[in-house]
């Protein structure tokens, strides 16, 4: 991972830029998935104050840039850094104890009801320290940096206090610092009703409350957050549930996203659209309406196909249906200690291909550009190489764009390059 500290860079020596930037910009959809604008040759990249500047071949570089700091692109293919719009890094310990118990042949709820799953993250993350818990943060982003990831979507959930939720998404905006990533932080403290309020009459709905009338103000307050989430599925929140936590989102100044239709189908993107959603993710179940109401309405569709993975699950989300249909597509890792511990975007990229119906240049285009969509950040500046696009690179060793899903599980990303003031 290369940090140039200087205002002027040209990143040389690369043969494709693959800038996820046909003309016309902003997310890609349908068709247009499939046309990354890639350029071949003896390329460089221009940087001036962190931005990009000049994308091209390396003997027409203007003359100005002659005293500029270079760097060796090695030959690389070059990306945007991708963008991953779905984590929970903000936890302390592995459950890969549980993981041997699914092989062993039980089911993530039954590893629930037994005090593992979320009850066993909480109760880790509680148990540590503020040092502790950012420590682990950053060495969990770090984790998809070494895989060419830049931003990173960051989610609590594994607080579920007042208390314990401020110290993750603190802890989420600490260690992007250190491990130099633009972090999304957002609230989830919707994830699971803890175990204090499981026993009482109405626990859940006692627990949202506490949620919506002190969790999200508090986090406004400190400005912890851009985003809340709900987990709305079987044994989770119900539409109810997300009906008024939605409303009062907006309230707040919140911008909203949704765990849906992951489990089974229950209207989770309809839902989600209805309330002007930034996205609805998994939608293993999505159906018909949710797709049509969730174009309408701007809702991005976050497909995880790492977590379908690991739970054995039976229904992949149809991201081939959805692409076709119109609705804008993006893919997450989902990384978190239980039901998705994979940091490996590419890998991703390779079960979406594989189980979803996603071509390989489409898979790309889902971790950058339409990944910057599903957080509503600039589609001009994220996600992409263009002029006045953020300073922040992926280098590949491969060929050409479409052997990074290709190579089934490894990490083909040699280097993360990012350049001075990329993230102010």
């Amino acid at each position: 991972m290369a940090h140039i500290d200087a205002d002027r860079v040209v990143i040389e020596n690369l043969r494709r830029v693959v800038t996820c930037a046909p003309e016309g910009g902003g997310p890609l959809t349908g068709p247009a998935m499939r046309n990354l604008a890639t350029v071949e040759g003896d390329l460089c990249v221009g940087v001036d104050l962190g931005r990009v500047e000049y994308i091209g071949p390396r003997d027409e570089l203007p003359v100005a840039w002659a005293r500029a700091q270079t760097y060796d692109g090695g030959g690389l293919v070059c990306t945007p850094g991708l963008i991953d719009c779905h984590t929970h890094p903000a936890f302390v310990r592995s459950r890969a104890d549980e993981f041997a118990l699914r092989l062993a042949g039980a089911t993530y709820a039954e590893i629930a009801e037994g005090g593992g799953g979320i009850v066993s993250s909480t109760r880790t993350v509680r148990e540590a320290s503020t040092m502790q818990l950012t420590s682990e943060t950053a060495r969990n982003l770090l984790r998809l940096k070494r895989h060419g990831v830049v931003v990173a979507e960051g989610k609590s959930g594994y607080g579920l206090s007042l208390e314990h939720e401020l110290r993750q998404l603190r802890a989420i905006r600490d260690a992007g610092d250190v491990a130099d990533m633009h972090t999304v932080r957002t609230c989830l403290a919707a994830h699971s009703v803890p175990l204090e309020f499981r026993e009482q009459p109405d626990g859940r709905e006692k627990y949202l409350q506490l949620v919506m009338d002190e969790i999200l103000p508090a986090v406004v307050e400190e400005g912890l957050a851009e985003r809340a989430d709900i987990f709305h599925d079987k044994g989770a929140f119900n539409i109810s549930n997300v009906n008024e936590f939605g409303k009062r989102v907006r309230e707040l100044g919140l911008r909203l996203t949704v765990h849906a239709d992951q489990m089974e189908e229950d209207a989770g993107g309809e839902m989600a659209a209805a309330h002007y959603a930034d996205s609805a993710d998994h939608l293993e179940y999505l159906d018909a309406a949710g797709i049509d109401l969730m174009i309408e309405r701007g809702t991005c569709a976050v497909l995880l196909p790492g977590s379908t993975y690991v739970l054995k699950m039976d229904k992949w989300a149809d991201g081939r249906w959805m692409i076709d249909n119109g609705l804008t597509v993006a893919l997450g890792t989902d990384f978190n200690p239980g039901s998705s511990p994979v940091a490996n975007p590419a890998f991703v990229m390779n079960l979406a291909v594989m189980h979803c119906g996603l071509k390989p240049t489409e898979a790309l285009a889902a971790f950058t550009v339409n990944a910057a969509q599903a957080l509503r950040l600039n589609t001009d500046e994220w996600g992409v190489i263009k002029h006045g696009s953020r300073a922040a690179f992926a280098l590949w060793d491969v060929d050409h764009e479409r052997e990074i899903p290709y190579y089934a599980g490894s990490n083909m990303c040699l280097e993360v390059v990012t350049c001075r003031g990329w993230r102010s």
